[in-house]
């Protein structure tokens, strides 16, 4: 039995859009995410879905309630300190990659492990060229980014968000420009990662059958979860 050990957890979380009229957005939205969980987010373009996730990431601070990751209430924290939190406890997948086309696939995986600090380039490297093998992509490493598929280069993106070993890696819609065969690649990555890693996965999709393969899935409708999944 997996141990009820939350990564993330909300309580309360209520947010209102002012421009350009008053709106909310979440209301009074409580979820937990546990360690080495496969979570996916569902519900209509409108419900709320990546206004959430946003506001999970602590990119948004401006809401009411409260958010604590890996034990940590981030809410109120300032800028450079939720900057530090990001960068060595969430990784991000979004539906395109920001990958820097003119860097090799390396240079992009290593970035985020450069901005972090904490190895030396020589560490860096050998541990972005590790993230690249696990994900089947170690023989295109020095290829420029522009030069490989989407699925590919999706791949890629995973990588990157996997090199400080982050805790948590949000994914907003990450297989909403693939075809079946690079879902099921992504789906089958990011299964792997909670089943051997205990990472936990959160990810807003709009693909009924990547979200019933997750191990649960939060529905949401007009800013409320409708469902906590099983």
């Amino acid at each position: 039995m997996m141990e009820k050990q939350p990564v993330l957890q909300t309580k309360g979380i209520t947010k209102y859009f002012h421009d350009p009229v008053k709106f909310q957005a979440l209301n009074d939205i409580s979820i937990d995410a546990y360690k080495g969980e496969f979570l996916t987010i569902m519900g209509k373009s409108g419900c709320g879905k990546s206004t959430l996730l946003y506001l999970l990431s602590t990119m948004d601070t401006d809401y009411e309630g409260e958010i604590t990751i890996d034990s940590v209430n981030v809410t109120g924290m300032k800028q450079n300190q939720l900057a530090g939190i990001r960068n060595e406890k969430i990784g991000f997948v979004f539906q395109f990659h920001y990958l820097l086309p003119e860097f090799s696939c390396l240079k992009n995986v290593m970035i985020p492990a450069l901005r972090l600090g904490n190895y030396s380039r020589q560490e860096i490297e050998a541990r972005a060229f590790n993230k690249l093998e696990i994900l089947g992509l170690k023989d295109q490493a020095l290829k420029p980014a522009s030069k490989l598929s989407g699925g590919q280069q999706q791949r890629v993106a995973i990588a990157r968000a996997l090199i400080n070993d982050p805790k948590l890696i949000m994914g907003d819609e990450p297989t909403g420009n693939l075809d079946s065969k690079n879902t099921q690649i992504v789906f089958d990555i990011f299964k792997q990662l909670t089943v051997e890693f205990g990472q936990t996965i959160i990810a807003v999709t709009h693909d009924t059958d990547f979200a019933k393969a997750s191990d649960r899935t939060i529905e949401m409708l007009d800013g409320k979860i409708l469902s906590h999944g099983r």
